[in-house]
């Protein structure tokens, strides 16, 4: 395994980890606990059904949460965000006034109108992740890119691609270009994990966003139907044993 990442707000900044335990059917602690939800969605506190992304502000449709670096300390719930280095937020969002702090400020990034402001969204047990839309079990699910697999996109387009666009949990190296998309349904090895294969990721516009400019830049989705005939990059890992992922640890297909 290349890199092992976390996601602790949805849309937000993603943060490396060098190791995560896991076990059976739930996915990396902290991962998308949080999110900004749309004032006028369907997300209301106590939701307990997943909802889908276009119900959140996110990258898919918000760029400019790209160009803040964000970092939630998740032993106590303190987001901290940095603007061309300078510190622009340190809320405490166990706390009422943290949790106003931190939607203020993400309402004049997302520049919403006056008296608008997201919905700080947190459900005991449950995940914001794409994948939740599709049930409890699929919003435990790992995501994981194959790196080889980026390479050939870069290839084939003359075009260079950095793989934190696809937002992975797991990110790997040393596989056949595409042999992901071939372990669905499949079980295997991840760094002594036992997981299974279950679903191809369908890519969104979040994609075209640059990695911490806060730009859309690159028409990934398009990119990618016309040099494949499909709009997947990736998998989701349903996890099916206990154990330890270790950033270099290996994967036996």
């Amino acid at each position: 395994m290349k890199e092992l990442f976390v996601y602790p707000v949805k849309g937000l900044s993603a943060q490396p980890l060098v190791r995560v335990e896991l076990r059976p059917g739930t996915g990396i602690a902290h991962d998308r606990t949080f999110a900004l939800a749309r004032p006028d969605g369907g997300y209301r506190p106590g939701t307990r059904q997943g909802l889908p992304k276009q119900e959140f502000f996110a990258l898919v449709s918000d760029h400019r949460l790209a160009g803040i670096d964000t970092h939630l300390d998740t032993q106590t719930d303190v987001l901290t965000a940095r603007v061309a280095g300078h510190d622009v937020l340190d809320a405490d969002l166990s706390t009422e006034e943290g949790r106003d702090d931190a939607v203020r400020f993400f309402a004049r990034v997302l520049d919403l109108p006056a008296g608008v402001a997201p919905l700080l969204a947190r459900e005991a047990g449950r995940r914001f992740t794409d994948a939740a839309a599709a049930g409890d079990g699929p919003m435990n699910w790992l995501s994981l890119v194959n790196l080889a697999s980026v390479r050939d996109l870069e290839s084939r387009t003359g075009t260079a691609v950095d793989p934190a666009r696809f937002r992975a949990n797991v990110v790997v190296d040393g596989l056949r270009a595409w042999s992901e998309s071939d372990a669905i349904g499949r079980e295997f090895d991840l760094g002594g994990v036992r997981v299974r294969a279950v679903r191809q990721t369908r890519r969104c516009a979040a994609t075209e966003v640059d990695p911490g400019r806060g730009r859309r830049d690159l028409p990934l989705v398009s990119m990618i139907d016309r040099t494949y005939g499909h709009r997947l990059m990736g998998i989701y890992l349903e996890v099916l044993t206990a154990g330890v992922l270790e950033k270099g640890g290996e994967v036996v297909v």
